[in-house]
């Protein structure tokens, strides 16, 4: 039986979650580092931990971590600096490996993604039975380990993934989907931000049976479309399909300077890294963009964003440099020293999108 809420054909999906996955690259290819607290990221005093190995977080080091605080938390810790092209090349490998399974394939990042396994290219008799498989292969081919949650929705499968961290895997059947919710913090649900859970906890929602207990007409007079979203997955449900076409609605690059910048005459060199990562990425998505957002962080840590959308898509680094400095412009001389620029190319068109269903669950 199906209700309003949920659709009509029960999907099998599974979300798989790499662990800690460019440390844990970098502890494969240098054995030396193997058991240590490895922090990927700068070091240097404006540097920011990018990822942490599981022996660093037990010091309480993670990810957006400033380094200065990462070293103090742990006096031991060795950081690496990103290698994105190896940890570019290792996605591939472990997005072929989902793609012998289904077409269905909606990565999030480089080491995180869902897969609708309905209609599998190759049927193991249960969505558990092909995440275990992927699971194997996974760490045969690339010496990492994957944790995998499995479930009928794509928010229980990522609660699911991220119950038996690191290198597990975990179902929530239907009828387990409900209960599973109740005890859960709101600020453990992948689509509810820090800032929501605050303005949650504000109005007394601190769990997931404190969300149920409020009405659909409460949750969106409070936030709005969102609140459709919350009122479902606070009884388990969730309709968003596995989008396998699910396009970039922009891309960006920013880079954080060694010491802050106070002369307009400084902008133009300090932004070419970040120009040319951002052509590199805009021009690899294979998408074409009307709207330039440049972001300027103070010494302070305040931002502003300042936007201009061109009249047509832009199709040369020469148009995106052009529009990016003529927004940059006006804010110098900056009222306090620039920490941060980053600049973001949104607006961009998207090709249409497919889906389609079904096999037995677990």
């Amino acid at each position: 039986m199906s209700s309003p809420d949920q659709p009509s054909v029960q999907r099998r999906i599974i979300h798989i979650d790499m662990d800690a996955f460019y440390a844990s690259v970098e502890q494969r290819d240098d054995p030396s580092l193997r058991g240590r607290p490895v922090a990927v990221g700068g070091n240097k005093e404006r540097g920011v931990v990018a990822a942490a190995s599981y022996e660093a977080r037990r010091f309480g080091v993670h990810s957006a971590l400033p380094s200065v605080t990462a070293r103090r938390k742990c006096p031991e810790l060795v950081f690496v600096r990103p290698r994105f092209d190896v940890y570019r090349a290792v996605s591939h490998q472990i997005q072929a490996i989902f793609a012998r399974y289904t077409p269905l394939i909606q990565p999030l990042s480089l080491d995180e993604a869902y897969l609708d396994v309905t209609a599998p290219l190759l049927d193991r008799g249960s969505a558990t039975a092909i995440a275990g498989e992927i699971r194997a292969a996974i760490t045969a081919e690339t010496g990492l380990t994957a944790s995998a949650g499995v479930s009928y929705n794509k928010f229980l499968a990522k609660l699911a993934s991220d119950h038996r961290k690191p290198d597990g895997l975990f179902v929530i059947t239907p009828r387990m989907g409900p209960a599973f919710v109740e005890p859960l913090p709101v600020g453990k649900f992948h689509g509810i931000g820090p800032v929501t859970a605050a303005r949650m906890k504000a109005l007394g929602i601190s769990t997931g049976l404190d969300l149920r207990g409020r009405t659909r007409a409460f949750l969106t007079g409070h936030f709005g479309k969102a609140g459709d979203f919350y009122y479902g997955i606070a009884r388990g449900q969730d309709d968003r399909p596995v989008n396998p076409d699910r396009s970039p609605k922009s891309v960006g690059a920013e880079v954080t300077f060694e010491r802050d910048l106070e002369r307009w005459d400084q902008v133009a060199p300090a932004l070419e890294p970040v120009f040319a990562k951002l052509w590199t990425a805009y021009s690899k998505a294979g998408h074409t963009g009307r709207t330039v957002t440049v972001k300027v962080k103070y010494a302070n840590f305040q931002q502003i964003t300042r936007s201009r959308s061109l009249a047509e898509p832009i199709t040369s680094r020469a148009v995106l440099e052009e529009a990016g400095r003529d927004l940059l412009r006006p804010q110098f001389p900056p009222r306090l020293g620039v920490r941060l620029l980053g600049v973001t190319v949104s607006n961009l068109e998207q090709p249409p999108q497919t889906r389609a269903p079904q096999l037995s669950l677990f």
